[in-house]
C-alpha cells in the first residue's frame, strides 16, 4: 500500500502535506479522504506560497474526474467539444476549490458538482446563439426543427408556415418569429468580403469586421467603479483600510492580520464578508 494510501485511510491531518506526483491518476475513493486532507491545510496555508499553490494545484487535478463526470452530460448539445467543455468545468471546480468551507460539514463532491455544471451551462448559454434571442424564441426554436422534421417525412418536402402553425397550434405570426429566431443561432463570419456595390472589382478585399466598431474597455471599468464608489463609502473604516491594504498595498492576508493583530484566517473572513457585501451590491445595481 503506498504512503498516499496510507494517509487516505487514517484521519490524521499531517503538518507537511503528501507529495503526490500524478494527482489525476489518484483512485477516487483515496481522492476523497485527500481533497478534505488538502482542504483543510489549504485553508490555514498562506495565499502566495509554494505550498499554497501545491495544495490548491493536487486538489484541481485530483478532482478533474468530477469535471469530466459532469461534462458527459452536455456531449450531445451540439455546441463546442469536449475538451471546451471539459476547461470551461474546470473553472467551475477552482471556484468551489476557493469557496468550499470545512465547518459546514459537506461533502466537497456536492459542493463542487453545482459550480461545475452551472459553469458549463453558462458556457453554453453564451456561447450558443449568436445574438441574444428570448428565452420563448429560443424553445421554440426546438419546438419547429421537431415539426418541422415531421411534417417533412410525411409530406416529403419542406412544411410551409400554415402547416407549422397548424400542427403546433400556434399562429402564423409566432412560427414566423420562431423561424425568423432561429437564424440567430448560429452566424456568419465577420471576415467574409462585404458587398461594397463595386462592380469593378472581381472580389472585394473589404471584410464585415472593417465596418464594425469596437468597445471602449474603459467604459466598463468606469461604470463599474461609478456603481462601486457608493457602495465602499457605506463600509465602516476599519473595512475600508483592510480593502485598502490588501488590493491597494498588495499586503498579505498574514501582513495585515500582524497590522491589525489578529490572525491570518480572520483576515480571510474578514475580507471574504467584505467583498461578498460588495459583489451583492454590485449585482443589485447591475
Amino acid at each position: 500500500m503506498s504512503a498516499v494510501q496510507d494517509i487516505a485511510k487514517t484521519n490524521v491531518t499531517p503538518e507537511v502535506l503528501p507529495q503526490i506526483d500524478d494527482p489525476s491518476t489518484v483512485a477516487p475513493k483515496n481522492a476523497r479522504e485527500l481533497t478534505r486532507l488538502f482542504l483543510d491545510r489549504l485553508n490555514v496555508l498562506e495565499e502566495g506560497t509554494h505550498e499554497y499553490a501545491y495544495a490548491r494545484n493536487t486538489l484541481i487535478e485530483m478532482n478533474l474526474s468530477l469535471v469530466k463526470f459532469a461534462a458527459r452530460r452536455f456531449r450531445n448539445r451540439g455546441s463546442g467539444d469536449m475538451e471546451d467543455i471539459i476547461q470551461v468545468g474546470t473553472i467551475g471546480l477552482i471556484k468551489a476549490i476557493d469557496r468550499f468551507d470545512l465547518s459546514r460539514e459537506v461533502e466537497f463532491t456536492s459542493f463542487a458538482i453545482p459550480y461545475i455544471t452551472g459553469e458549463i451551462k453558462r458556457f453554453f448559454r453564451d456561447t450558443t446563439w449568436a445574438v441574444h434571442v428570448p428565452r420563448r424564441l429560443q424553445e421554440l426554436r426546438t419546438e419547429l426543427a421537431k415539426a418541422k422534421e415531421q411534417l417533412a417525412s410525411v409530406l416529403d418536402r419542406d412544411p410551409t408556415v400554415p402547416e407549422l402553425a397548424e400542427l403546433l397550434d400556434l399562429s402564423q405570426d409566432e412560427v414566423i418569429d420562431g423561424l425568423v429566431a432561429s437564424n440567430g443561432y448560429t452566424a456568419g463570419s465577420l471576415d467574409l468580403p462585404a458587398d461594397t456595390g463595386d462592380s469593378n472589382s472581381a472580389k472585394s478585399s473589404v471584410s464585415y469586421a472593417d465596418f464594425m466598431g469596437a468597445c471602449d474597455p474603459g467604459m466598463e471599468l468606469f461604470e463599474d467603479l461609478h456603481t462601486l464608489a457608493p457602495l465602499l463609502s457605506q463600509l465602516s473604516e476599519r473595512d475600508r483600510h483592510i480593502l485598502s491594504m490588501r488590493f491597494g498595498q498588495e499586503l498579505t492576508q498574514a501582513e495585515i492580520g500582524e497590522n491589525l493583530g489578529v490572525s491570518q484566517m480572520q483576515v480571510s473572513r474578514l475580507l471574504t464578508r467584505i467583498i461578498g457585501q460588495l459583489r451583492t451590491g454590485m449585482l443589485a445595481a447591475s
